[in-house]
């Protein structure tokens, strides 16, 4: 799934860098901008997924909950430090165009970072003694979690708005609900409020997947997301035509928690989707450019922001027709694709000589 999310990714960021005012107005690029919906929810949703996944591993092997906590929470505050030394790498190659607010800029990285570091105490919290079974607390996890995930999306349109946390300085509430510095939450960043909740529902779904019926009929507890998906979405479109007005300013798009909800039902049925495919599809055969993507997801990601909205651009940024903009996307996809395997490669070289 990470590697469907980055080629999502460099679709969706080279129209929009390279399309020309004119091109932008076309269907096409509409429908091309569809698939950018995806891409930070999917990469969130997995790292709550492999949180679930390493906690039971861990579990298994009798480390304690603060231990299990204290890696998790590790792991979260490194990603976020990649997020900060990212937006300082974009600072320097912007200079002297960039204004300085761009370093507190809240990015994917980031908010990457803060989910893992809240999925850590979350499971601190859910998790028990030696004397608690385990499959009690992999249930304590999964409903916290599909909990958690509920009040942060609720409560997003209302921090937006009617509850903004105004006395807060905007470095600080742009952690919230991303005001940076325009005085008004800005749907371009990746705050807590919504994007966390992605965390919280892929770490549900990851202990889903742990339980003695999921790996015991792992056909069966995989239709069951699939059936859960749907459900999701299909109750989240309900809800939006019918449902009753709970807030004064709803934006759909944006902060709505039935969007929310669809947008997890996608996500989980792609990754049941994913499964079927990886079974009993072409998954396993061969080389599969969208896995080797996938297995070096943040460096890809690092490397095409500046090859696509930086300095280092390979095409004129906003003067590109589409068939210029495709050649450039095939470009970095292959591009990318290469900086993929040659990292694989070195990683198995170090391993061997280690």
């Amino acid at each position: 799934m990470r590697g469907l999310a980055c080629v999502l990714m460099f679709e969706t960021h080279c129209y929009d860098s390279w399309l020309s005012a004119d091109a932008k107005k076309t269907e096409f690029f509409r429908y091309s901008q569809m698939g950018g919906t995806l891409p930070a929810p999917l990469f969130i949703f997995l790292a709550g997924v492999s949180v679930a996944l390493v906690t039971e591993k861990l579990r298994g092997k009798g480390v304690a909950r603060g231990a299990i906590a204290k890696q998790v929470m590790w792991r979260g505050a490194e990603v976020f430090g990649l997020g900060i030394l990212f937006r300082v790498q974009e600072f320097i190659f912007g200079i002297p165009i960039s204004p300085w607010t761009d370093l507190l800029r809240v990015d994917v990285l980031n908010i990457l970072g803060l989910s893992m570091i809240l999925l850590g105490v979350l499971c601190w919290v859910a998790g028990g003694g030696d004397a608690v079974a385990v499959a009690m607390v992999r249930t304590r996890n999964l409903v916290l979690a599909l909990a958690a995930a509920a009040v942060v999306s609720i409560v997003t349109p209302a921090l937006w708005t009617a509850w903004r946390p105004r006395f807060l300085p905007w470095q600080v509430e742009s952690y919230v609900n991303g005001v940076h510095i325009f005085d008004k939450p800005q749907v371009w960043l990746f705050p807590i409020f919504p994007w966390a909740a992605f965390a919280f529902v892929g770490l549900a779904v990851g202990f889903w997947s742990s339980t003695d019926f999921a790996r015991r009929c792992e056909e069966l507890g995989f239709l069951a997301l699939a059936l859960a998906g749907v459900a999701a979405f299909g109750g989240a479109w309900a809800l939006d035509r019918w449902g009753p007005a709970v807030y004064g300013a709803y934006d759909y798009w944006h902060t709505s928690p039935n969007f929310f909800m669809a947008r997890c039902g996608v996500i989980v049925v792609i990754l049941c989707l994913v499964y079927a495919w990886c079974r009993w599809g072409w998954g396993p055969v061969g080389f599969s450019p969208v896995q080797q993507l996938g297995r070096t997801s943040l460096l890809v990601y690092w490397v095409h922001i500046e090859f696509v909205y930086g300095r280092l651009s390979i095409l004129p940024k906003g003067r590109c027709g589409i068939a210029a903009a495709t050649a450039g996307l095939c470009l970095i996809f292959v591009a990318m694709l290469g900086l993929s395997v040659a990292r694989t490669r070195w990683s198995l070289r170090r391993e061997l000589v280690g």
